[in-house]
């Protein structure tokens, strides 16, 4: 068997004992590591010469990825210029990663197959519970709820730490974007009816507060047809009633204090009541 092809089955990089087991053979192990197809990046491991390097650095140290790394590398939203995360075993001896590298010691809630070189989403979102700030957390979890990658009964089915369970409780799978999360979050203590991803006039809106507050939020790329579609359907709104505010990216994570201070001058003058 042709173990550079098996190599890259297997996201390109793996234990050696795996490839053995995969029907390939030592003498063909050997002649490709002399042709340069595959190197030895641990003691039993191998990989491609262009794999992974996140990787490919996580098999060298002995640990695997994990908590934000893990949940970027799925597609979630994760905080901007994370450091990289990995997990190691709690009884793991001689650990040595880069200073700027952050690990995580836990014992996981889901057995980690020696194989693993990304930590499996349920561990994920474990330790993302007791490593990021609340509300970085709660953006993450509902990511990965809204795609479907996980869903609250599975969650419930597992012994999770305190702070998943509190998380647990507040996370929907609703909100489209991490930043209706984040807007929904910091405008709880007000008490209104919040409802993400409102259907209204044959269009999703981001937000409706209360019955005719619309919030819409745009992202950095918020040009062209998409915007004008946007402001046509903000005029119907008006038109039938609606009060629908627009902010930026920017506003909601650099300015929150602005954004509030709209939010709560609206809600005063009633623009979230029929």
């Amino acid at each position: 068997m042709d173990p550079v092809g098996e190599l890259q089955h297997r996201g390109g990089v793996t234990r050696v004992s795996a490839l053995r087991a995969a029907g390939v053979s030592a003498y063909a192990l050997r002649r490709s590591k002399e042709r340069g197809e595959l190197r030895t990046v641990r003691q039993g491991w191998v990989a491609l010469p262009d794999a992974d390097p996140e990787v490919v650095g996580a098999v060298a140290h002995g640990v695997i990825l994990s908590c934000v790394t893990a949940a970027r590398r799925q597609g979630l939203w994760v905080p901007e210029k994370s450091p990289l995360h990995v997990a190691a075993s709690p009884h793991a001896a001689r650990i040595s990663v880069p200073s700027q590298v952050v690990v995580h010691w836990a014992k996981p809630i889901v057995p980690r197959p020696p194989d693993a070189t990304v930590d499996e989403l349920v561990n994920t979102l474990s330790v993302i519970a007791q490593c990021q700030p609340f509300e970085s957390a709660l953006v993450i979890w509902e990511s990965a709820m809204n795609k479907g990658l996980i869903d609250a009964a599975r969650l419930r089915g597992v012994d999770l730490p305190p702070p998943a369970r509190e998380l647990l409780m507040r996370a929907r799978p609703f909100a489209d974007s991490g930043r209706e999360t984040i807007f929904i979050s910091r405008l709880r203590w007000m008490g209104l009816r919040m409802l993400p991803q409102a259907w209204i006039l044959d269009r999703r809106v981001d937000l409706l507060i209360g019955e005719r507050l619309v919030v819409q939020i745009d992202g950095a790329t918020h040009t062209g047809a998409q915007r004008t579609r946007d402001i046509a359907h903000d005029a119907q709104l008006v038109l039938r009633g609606y009060h629908p505010l627009r902010f930026s990216y920017e506003q909601v994570m650099e300015r929150w204090h602005e954004v509030q201070a709209v939010i709560m001058e609206a809600v005063a003058q009633g623009k979230h009541l029929a």
